[in-house]
């Protein structure tokens, strides 16, 4: 079906705030029984289809121009891109990090962290864990009822020296969801993607340096950076961008 703005999804099955029947008990969805994270695409929804396609075949130059150094330094992370179903059809699961912390202060963002050594080889299935394990800690989300399909290219955030591995994942069996520790977060939401897409919601960013990117007004706040720039990306890749007005800015200010 169609929700009126563009976006081809399913229909509007329930909300992620609510715990659903259905999740595993003992591990999380697309792991091993020997414990290891795996990815699977086994019992997508359709509407997805197109994000897991273009997770298997876009390159790190088409998501962004900050790719990870060459020398391998970095702090090696990982971020959950966490689909589900709501009641306003299909949507993202974003939180808004603490206005004191010294690091992207308030500004919206994917659940994520730093690898610890605990997760594995950062090669394999660590940013996987991490990302289901950060997810949890800040969000306290069930990591049970997420199924990883997906992982990006890694890519780099300079300010921090963040070299970031984007997991994609299912939300299949939604538990509920809300800030765990109000030192790190300020709230936690979900997006429609039907909001997402919605030309009227969308702009272009100006750093005080000069720097511009595209940003998503929704959800009483302005997605800008980095997670604005993936969205961005799985939009377009994806196949589920509709035409946007380019030159409409939104300035940042000193602090971002």
């Amino acid at each position: 079906m169609s929700d009126g703005n563009g976006f081809q999804g399913p229909g509007r099955t329930g909300s992620p705030t609510g715990r659903a029947s259905g999740s595993p008990a003992d591990r999380p969805t697309g792991s091993s029984p020997n414990g290891h994270v795996r990815l699977s695409t086994e019992g997508l929804p359709a509407w997805l289809g197109p994000v897991a396609r273009a997770a298997e075949t876009v390159q790190p130059t088409q998501l962004s121009r900050f790719l990870p150094p060459e020398s391998g330094a970095g702090r090696q992370s990982a971020v959950l891109i966490l689909f589900g179903e709501g009641d306003h059809g299909p949507e993202l699961l974003l939180m808004e990090r603490s206005g004191s912390l010294r690091s992207h202060a308030g500004q919206p963002s994917f659940p994520g962290g730093s690898l610890d050594p605990a997760d594995g080889d950062p090669l394999t299935d660590g940013p996987l864990r991490a990302a289901l394990r950060e997810a949890e800690e800040e969000t306290g989300l069930d990591p049970r009822g997420v199924q990883l399909f997906g992982v990006l290219p890694k890519l780099f955030i300079p300010v921090s020296n963040f070299v970031v591995t984007p997991v994609l994942g299912w939300w299949r069996s939604p538990t509920p969801v809300g800030v765990v520790d109000p030192a790190e977060t300020a709230r936690v939401f979900t997006v429609p993607v039907s909001d997402l897409t919605d030309p009227g919601n969308r702009a272009t960013t100006v750093h005080p340096s000069g720097h511009q990117g595209p940003a998503f007004l929704v959800e009483s706040a302005l997605v800008w950076g980095f997670t604005a720039g993936v969205i961005d990306r799985i939009l377009h890749f994806a196949g589920w961008e509709r035409p946007w007005d380019r030159t409409k800015q939104v300035p940042l200010d000193w602090r971002a």
